[in-house]
């Protein structure tokens, strides 16, 4: 398989607030590969090493297990890359700042990881000649990268006015500045028209994907559930409303998963779907657990529609007894969501 050419899908793990452990991403990857998804981007928004302590370089322990990912996804071809989000890097790029980039573009082709993600999202942007700082910084990866495929997203990942809310408003032009300036190989993302869309049509990528000049890559905001209001749900239903029409427009296809990795599954078979690999119920059956996903489909509708804040301390009780009587990783991720152990901590939006 050839990372430069061919459609990517899979696992962006691109959310806020608590991480996977590294044991359920190894078998994450695995079970990846088993459904037919060929990509995995490592980029937690917690990973301090790729956002704001950028320039510092991960302990002999954490860069170890990164190691470990790496070579296990290969073992899985699965195509493995990191996220590198250097954190308002285009405010002041000077000489010092290049050679920051240029040791951790380095330390990172040390992973042997065929893609490499470099992610301007969720940082101010009102700066009249942000596509062209962007597009100098993006040059000088591309230079010093070993990655056979770089994906970027833009500060403007979609034309949802909530972005411009909260980082600045848009500078004119942007986008096509960006499709103007950058080489038709790097792939950029896209979430569609919101930043976490209900629902993508063909129509809804291909205008962008002209502006931006090339086919475009779907960061997929379904199933993550890290913020404030989606932290109280599970959304366990398989992808839902995606136009098939859209890859007609897309180099790939990457969600966003839950804060919970196994609940996430269902989510990923939808993926795996759309892209021509249907999942079968006895493949989730095997993966979750038989008794696990008979009683996450009994809840799955609670669990999407009236969330905790719905459920009352009665319900609460019965469904922790449920699933605390069963003995596996879904079953427990469940527990402890129903416990308040994944709410949302607002702190983790400036770490």
């Amino acid at each position: 398989m050839s990372a430069g050419t061919s459609h990517l899908a899979g696992v962006i793990e691109g959310y806020y607030g608590r991480t996977w452990d590294h044991d359920t991403r190894l078998a994450i990857v695995s079970l990846m590969a088993d459904m037919g998804l060929n990509a995995f981007l490592y980029c937690p928004k917690s990973d301090h090493y790729l956002r704001k302590r950028w320039q510092a370089h991960w302990p002999a322990r954490e860069w170890g297990r990164l190691q470990a990912l790496s070579d296990h996804a290969a073992q899985q071809a699965v195509l493995f890359g990191v996220g590198l989000s250097p954190y308002a890097l285009y405010d002041s790029y000077g000489l010092a700042e290049q050679a920051a980039l240029k040791q951790k573009i380095e330390q990172l082709n040390d992973l042997g990881a065929p893609l490499l993600a470099l992610l301007f999202d969720d940082m101010p942007g009102a700066i009249p000649d942000l596509a062209a700082r962007q597009a100098a910084i993006i040059a000088d990866v591309q230079h010093w990268s070993k990655a056979a495929r770089i994906l970027v997203c833009p500060t403007y990942y979609s034309a949802d006015p909530v972005l411009e809310k909260h980082f600045g408003k848009r500078p004119s032009g942007y986008w096509a500045q960006l499709g103007e300036q950058l080489p038709t190989e790097i792939d950029l993302f896209w979430t569609g028209p919101r930043v976490c869309s209900e629902r993508i049509a063909a129509a809804d990528v291909k205008d962008i994907s002209r502006t931006l000049q090339r086919p475009l890559v779907l960061w997929d905001n379904y199933p993550v559930n890290d913020g404030a209001v989606r932290s109280r749900h599970l959304y366990i239903e398989p992808l839902p409303a995606r136009d098939p029409a859209i890859n007609r427009y897309l180099r790939g296809h990457f969600c966003n998963p839950m804060n919970q990795a196994w609940l996430s599954l269902p989510a990923l078979s939808g993926l795996a779907e759309l892209c021509g690999h249907p999942v079968s119920q006895s493949f989730l059956a095997d993966a979750l657990g038989e008794d696990t996903l008979r009683l996450l489909h009994r809840d799955s509708a609670s669990f999407l529609t009236a969330g905790l804040d719905g459920l009352d301390e009665s319900e609460r009780a019965r469904l922790t007894r449920d699933y605390r009587a069963l003995d596996s990783p879904a079953a427990r991720e469940v527990v402890e969501w129903l416990n308040g152990e994944y709410t949302f901590d607002p702190a983790c939006l400036t770490d």
